[in-house]
């Protein structure tokens, strides 16, 4: 079964673990996150590139931030995955959960019975990692999300193009008034003509939106010697964050920092 017409009371997962976000407006922040198997995108960026599949099993953190990982079966019940994230949900350690992957909106149906009852448990709020192509799912779990975290994929960079996607998906954000951002992976092969589209785009809806451009993480290949992409020159990225500032009030410039402290 696809998990579009998948049974709406299981999920297929990758992971759920404890973290120090390092992407995006919610950076610095701790979060369970919830990473859910599969995406229907295969960006050359991608760092993981195992969440594409559907494996056999999951795993689950026993104590929050320590990786002592525990195996259990795919799929999940609503009921495990409540009890799981539980486990992790220590009094005042946590500012939100992150719903990650993969792309999570593949389990919409399950996110729209499961949201309502992870949050009456928490109180958590809860925060969604997307590739921000897919709105029609989007609508069915906005009424259950506090912010939105939405990447915007440049073709030059990602090798997907998906501007329609992008502007049907940030307008449903837009109109229900959650909290949103956009994120642009950028590389040494970012088009500026890209990054200028990206920046109409959003000032459409708001020049308020916030914008991370994101420098890509080298990825290395097994067996191969050259990186797939490279960062960008610090100077490119000065002129590009200019560029999008014409448009924009807030357009920062972050790298993947939980790489850096080893919250990998």
């Amino acid at each position: 079964m696809t998990p579009q017409t998948s049974d709406k009371q299981i999920a297929r997962l990758i992971e759920i673990f404890s973290a120090i976000q390092g992407e995006g407006l919610n950076i610095g922040t701790r979060q369970i996150f919830i990473r859910f198997a599969l995406c229907d995108l295969r960006c050359n960026y991608c760092d993981s590139a195992h969440t594409w599949e559907i494996p056999a099993t999951c795993k689950i953190e026993k104590t929050p931030g320590e990786r002592d990982f525990e195996t259990y079966s795919n799929p999940v019940s609503i009921e495990t995955l409540l009890e799981w994230v539980e486990r992790q949900n220590q009094p005042g350690l946590h500012d939100s959960i992150s719903l990650t992957g993969g792309e999570p909106l593949l389990h919409a149906r399950f996110l729209k019975a499961f949201l309502p009852q992870v949050r009456a448990l928490t109180n958590l709020p809860i925060y969604l990692e997307t590739g921000g192509h897919r709105p029609e799912q989007l609508k069915m779990i906005l009424p259950y999300l506090d912010s939105v975290g939405m990447d915007i994929k440049l073709p030059s960079v990602s090798g997907e193009e998906h501007w329609q996607a992008h502007r049907e998906f940030l307008k449903c954000c837009y109109d229900s008034e959650v909290e949103v951002f956009a994120k642009l992976i950028i590389s040494n092969n970012t088009e500026q003509a890209e990054l200028e589209k990206a920046a109409e785009l959003i000032a459409s809806f708001s020049p308020s939106i916030p914008v991370y451009l994101q420098p890509v993480t080298p990825l290395e290949i097994p067996n191969v010697d050259e990186t797939v992409l490279l960062p960008p020159l610090p100077e490119k990225v000065l002129n590009w964050q200019a560029l999008m500032k014409r448009y924009l009030k807030q357009v920062r410039v972050v790298p993947q920092t939980h790489k850096m402290i080893g919250q990998l």
